[in-house]
């Protein structure tokens, strides 16, 4: 008997929690990427923005991380999974109650059984006590399901910092195609200006019979062209101004002028491998929060196949009279072991049981699909941005060749030798090389945007560092 008593008392000390501990599901992790660069340098744990040298950007990455609206979201929802935590971890502790009455009461007067008289009588009733309750976490119920609050905290955590990565990534994006529209606009507005002046040439050409109609509405279709895309970036400048004004946690408005999209520095392509992604993406941390809460509630659903063993008991006084409230003889007490075991639920539990083991598997298949997403996405970035430095010295070569041709076709017509179709050809070449060739090195930006989005890395705290401190 005494051993049957010191056993059950080390149940009730260590206990056992029932369910699948976690483990870390096998992931496929490739050896290195496919497009990894041999010149990479580790810069994976840097304020990688900062290599575009540009003030401007770094003041609104700064002003984004502070005031974005989705981050502050972010940030909410963990509150409220450190309250659910705190809620849930309750439950391993006691817990006490005060309470307190006071009244009258009046029996019947017929009297009550056992009684045979009749109590016809007025009495005051004063009481004071004390109540307590614990359930005793034999089976680790309240351990799985406190496993399971503090895998959500650290989830939402790790959303946030996703939303931080997503939105450095996009503010740097956003700031580099505004750049991009800003240039094409210029672009589009000096071609024009020329075609205008080639245009009122012409059109008094025209008058003296120099030159032919055929000429003068040709140029006259090439500067309308012109106007076209002058038109088409006055639209799209203050559109983009309005997307970076809405991610700064702003109202629409004006952005600061910085760097033009030519002056910014060519930032320089981070180190890492695959295996990496594990620890530097949020996402995939998140992912494995969510299984790890997944497995711990497959805990919770099978404790409810045991037995519950909960402790309550009671404490106060209680009197007549309120001024003996506190005497000996008012004194009461009463504790209790009660014992709740289910007998037949028609498959509730069974229910939840299997809920909670299809939700897990779903979580793995999940926490594996965000793996290799990342692992693409990196390798995308890679060979986007490898493939686009080359497509951007090409274009680069072909602008320069693009401006002899049209220099000479100038110095042909003024000299008599060709019409002026060549020199429009020439133009309308040229033009829509230049607006090709910054649209290809705002790729090339976005490009590196991209792989520092997708490599992940250390660069996400100091983004953090930032929206929390507000230091650079």
């Amino acid at each position: 008997m005494k051993k049957a008593i010191i056993l059950l008392a080390v149940v009730l000390l260590a206990g056992c929690a029932v369910g699948p501990d976690y483990k870390r599901p096998a992931v496929d992790i490739p050896q290195s990427f496919r497009f990894e660069e041999k010149e990479a340098k580790s810069l994976a744990n840097t304020a990688w923005w900062q290599q575009f040298d540009d003030p401007v950007l770094n003041g609104l990455i700064q002003i984004a991380v502070q005031e974005n609206k989705d981050l502050k979201i972010a940030t909410a929802r963990i509150g409220q999974f450190v309250g659910q935590y705190m809620t849930t971890r309750a439950a391993f502790f006691p817990q006490v109650g005060i309470g307190a009455t006071g009244g009258m009461e009046q029996l019947t007067r017929k009297g009550l059984p056992p009684y045979s008289f009749p109590a016809d009588r007025r009495d005051d009733v004063w009481e004071i006590f004390l109540n307590g309750s614990w359930e005793i976490d034999i089976w680790g119920k309240i351990r799985r399901a406190t496993e399971a609050a503090r895998a959500g905290i650290l989830s939402s955590e790790e959303g946030r910092r996703t939303v931080i990565l997503s939105l450095v990534a996009a503010v740097a994006g956003t700031y580099i195609d505004l750049r991009d529209a800003e240039r094409e606009l210029e672009i589009s507005r000096k071609t024009a200006d020329a075609y205008k002046e080639s245009l009122r040439i012409f059109e008094l050409r025209l008058k003296e019979g120099f030159s032919s109609a055929v000429e003068v509405n040709m140029i006259r279709a090439e500067y309308e062209q012109a106007l076209t895309r002058i038109s088409l970036f006055e639209k799209t400048v203050p559109q983009l101004e309005n997307a970076l004004s809405i991610l700064l946690g702003r109202n629409p408005g004006p952005i600061p002028p910085g760097k033009t999209l030519d002056q910014l520095a060519l930032p320089e392509v981070p180190s890492g491998l695959p295996s990496d992604l594990l620890a530097q993406r949020p996402d995939i941390r998140q992912a494995e929060q969510d299984l790890i809460a997944a497995n711990a509630q497959i805990g919770v659903a099978k404790a409810l196949y045991y037995p519950t063993i909960s402790l309550t008991g009671i404490f106060g006084f209680a009197s007549t009279d309120l001024s003996r409230l506190f005497s000996g003889d008012a004194q009461f007490w009463s504790w209790a072991a009660p014992v709740t075991a289910p007998i037949f639920t028609a498959g509730a539990i069974r229910g939840q049981v299997q809920f909670t083991e299809a939700q897990k598997e779903g979580l793995v298949i999940r926490y594996q699909q965000v793996i290799q997403t990342a692992f693409r996405e990196v390798d995308d970035s890679l060979v986007d941005q490898k493939n686009t430095r080359v497509q951007l010295e090409a274009s680069g070569r072909r602008v320069a060749s693009l401006k002899e041709y049209a220099r000479l076709a100038q110095l042909r017509f003024d000299n008599g030798y060709t019409g002026y179709l060549e020199v429009l050809d020439a133009n309308r070449t040229l033009f829509n090389a230049e607006l090709d060739n910054a649209q290809t090195k705002a790729t090339l930006f976005r490009a590196f945007v991209n792989l520092y989005k997708a490599m992940g890395g250390g660069w996400v705290s100091e983004a953090d560092r930032m929206a929390q401190h507000g230091t650079r």
